[in-house]
């Protein structure tokens, strides 16, 4: 009981910020490990409520029509096959070795996604060729993907910055595209956990209730100063967090 109590809370805040500002995973996974679950489960089981609550961002862009169909479909394949990849390196290494990595990686994503302030704000579209974007997109969901299995936090974000900055995509585009490769990457990665074991299932079924309602909520927040309030306290957050798990 006490884990849910710890975790439900902190993956709908991450679910409310991911919608907003992206990098959710940067709360939702240490939370898993500051409630005293292993690393590889916390992993896995942090899988299935992230893959819960981007169904409901995916949809959301699909239904605006911000998703290309053919290009996001072919890099949800390679997404797939990354994270598969990933997924089952991560089982491969020590609890130890993923922890201390878990605990180096924190602060350096998070200060990469929190610097990018204007992330999701600006419009602009680079002139590339049509290959190039191709190109640059099945890479970064290969990639990308690999990572996602293996760890997770800040996915969405890097994402987001390869299409915008490499691929040459709006950032609509970007998002919708990005949401389609999360969503497969998060799906291949819960299915490779499942299969090995890797998931509470009861406590990831109900921390994915929990993010999808971050997500709706996070959605439907029209709020122009919406990301100076959220960054402070993913700040905050986090840094709770980390304390708990050295100290764990």
């Amino acid at each position: 009981m006490v884990q849910y109590l710890i975790v439900c809370p902190l993956v709908f805040l991450a679910g409310l910020i991911d919608s907003i500002a992206g990098g959710g995973g940067l709360i939702s996974l240490p939370a898993y490990l500051a409630a005293g679950i292993p690393p590889h489960l916390a992993i896995g089981t942090n899988k299935m409520g992230s893959a819960m609550g981007t169904v409901v961002s995916t949809a959301r862009f699909a239904k605006n029509g911000y998703i290309k169909v053919k290009l996001s479909l072919c890099a949800a394949l390679l997404a797939m096959g990354g994270s598969v990849i990933g997924a089952h390196l991560s089982m491969l290494a020590s609890e130890l070795v993923l922890k201390t990595m878990m605990l180096v990686a924190l602060p350096v994503v998070a200060f990469y996604v929190l610097k990018n302030k204007d992330l999701g704000e600006r419009e602009y579209k680079k002139e590339v060729s049509e290959k190039k974007m191709f190109l640059v997109t099945m890479g970064a969901a290969l990639v990308i993907g690999c990572y996602d299995g293996f760890y997770g936090p800040g996915t969405g974000t890097f994402l987001l910055l390869v299409l915008t900055g490499l691929a040459g995509m709006d950032i609509r585009s970007a998002s919708g595209t990005t949401k389609v490769i999360n969503l497969s990457s998060n799906i291949a990665a819960l299915t490779t956990f499942l299969i090995n074991g890797k998931v509470l299932i009861p406590l990831g079924l109900a921390a994915g209730v929990f993010c999808i309602a971050g997500h709706y909520i996070g959605s439907g927040l029209v709020v122009k100063n919406g990301l100076k309030i959220v960054r402070p306290v993913v700040l905050v957050v986090l840094l709770c967090l980390f304390v708990k798990i050295i100290k764990g």
